[in-house]
């Protein structure tokens, strides 16, 4: 009786059943791994589905826990918050290329830095997999993508259909500039970001590469700044914006000319440029095929500095078809900013985290999310051998704080709202 009351018990196992979605029947012998994360990436238990898909797995705690199932190489995520006692989980046969994946959008923010001595580029790649039956694309080079040499990467993340934003790094591939994310690309919408420095002395030109068919290439840049597109390249201006400017190619092949020459010094209004970006996304949206809805929790009207796309020209939204890459970008833009906190990780684990802590603590349930999200990133990045040892164990000591923190803030609350009442 008292457990009841209380809410805290929690059954000693969680079941659940995985289906391939490929074949539509259950995914026989696949892995199932549950990882703690109340204190960490840590494996709890482990076992495979049997013939019917299904699975068992012992629950150490009533802590926080993700189920991982990893279906023809590719894994797939459920989070398993404390009281879960099923889940369930989709996953798809993968190959190395899919028939259907192709790429919808190229979108670059292109501006200077305060000194005008370095050029700041967002790029955005919005690639769509409409494969039929649904397959994942996945391999040791699932997407690839070319940066303008001399390029230092800040920052990079991806978004798998209805996920979380979580850090992806680029992977060289071999010649100068070709990069790969090593990313499924699952059936429905896969967002990649990737941010990166370039030394400037007034002017640059840009030869962007694109590996696939892409639907729309779009440059973005201050007023202040100069465009000369190439004398072959395709790109048509954008004028419905005020505060910014915007070239458009559609219809892009592979082997087409996309050169460019930017000049002069300028950045993005902290606040209007973000309009401007909406404008010329709505006009370039003209050739853009409306996908899957932007994941739940991100904030079309924000207008603060770094984050601004502002409002669309259609208030109500039923005229901008480029509207979800307008919502990419803005929460994209936020993830830089995790990125600058992950390298500040390496450098003083201890202190960030006393700083993080009180920030998070006050922080709503979508930012412990995506602070989950980091983790398992953080764990798949040591699988795949992209961090040494010694930066795994400094970077997820410095989570593991924040998380405990949040979390302890989290049943304290709980606790006391359980003692006082509702508020009314």
């Amino acid at each position: 009786m008292l457990a009841a009351v209380s809410g805290f018990a929690f059954a000693d196992s969680i079941t659940g059943v995985v289906t391939n979605k490929t074949t539509n029947k259950p995914a026989a012998g696949d892995d199932v791994v549950l990882i703690r994360l109340q204190q960490g990436m840590q494996e709890a238990a482990r076992t495979k589905t049997d013939s019917k898909g299904r699975f068992t797995l012992d629950l150490p705690d009533n802590g926080l826990h993700l189920v991982r199932v990893t279906h023809d190489k590719a894994n797939y995520f459920r989070p398993a918050p404390p009281g879960t006692q099923s889940v369930e989980v989709e996953v798809y046969n993968a190959a190395d290329k899919v028939k259907g994946v192709s790429s919808e959008a190229d979108v670059m923010r292109i501006q200077t830095d305060e000194s005008g001595k370095a050029l700041h580029v967002v790029e955005n790649f919005f690639v769509k997999n409409e494969s039929s039956p649904p397959l994942t694309q996945f391999s040791d080079k699932p997407f690839e993508f070319y940066l303008p040499e001399g390029s230092v990467v800040e920052g990079s993340a991806a978004l798998a259909p209805g996920g979380m934003p979580v850090q992806a790094s680029p992977v060289p591939v071999g010649d100068p500039g070709h990069y790969t994310f090593i990313f499924p690309i699952r059936p429905g919408e896969t967002r990649f970001q990737i941010t990166y420095r370039l030394p400037y002395s007034g002017s640059m030109k840009f030869a962007p590469r694109v590996q696939m068919p892409t639907d729309t290439v779009a440059i973005m840049m201050p007023k202040s700044m100069g465009f000369k597109p190439g004398p072959a390249s395709p790109y048509t201006p954008v004028t419905e914006e005020t505060t910014a400017q915007t070239y458009v190619a559609r219809s892009v092949q592979p082997s087409q000319p996309l050169d460019f020459t930017v000049s002069g010094t300028g950045q993005m209004p902290r606040d209007a440029g973000a309009a401007a970006t909406a404008g010329a996304e709505s006009a370039a949206g003209d050739s853009a095929q409306t996908g899957p809805a932007p994941a739940a929790g991100t904030a079309a009207s924000d207008t603060r500095p770094g984050g601004g796309l502002g409002t669309p020209l259609d208030p109500e939204g039923t005229n901008d078809p480029w509207a979800k890459y307008k919502w990419w970008i803005l929460g994209g833009l936020g993830l830089v900013m995790a990125v600058g906190a992950g390298i500040m990780l390496k450098n003083n684990p201890a202190q960030v985290s006393r700083t993080a802590a009180g920030l998070v603590a006050d922080a709503p349930a979508s930012l412990l999310t995506a602070m989950k999200e980091e983790l398992f990133a953080l764990e798949t990045d040591r699988l795949q051998g992209r961090l040494s040892e010694s930066e795994y164990i400094e970077q997820k000591a410095a989570l593991e704080v924040v998380l405990r923190r949040a979390l302890l803030r989290g049943e304290q609350s709980s606790a006391a709202s359980k003692v006082t009442g509702p508020v009314a």
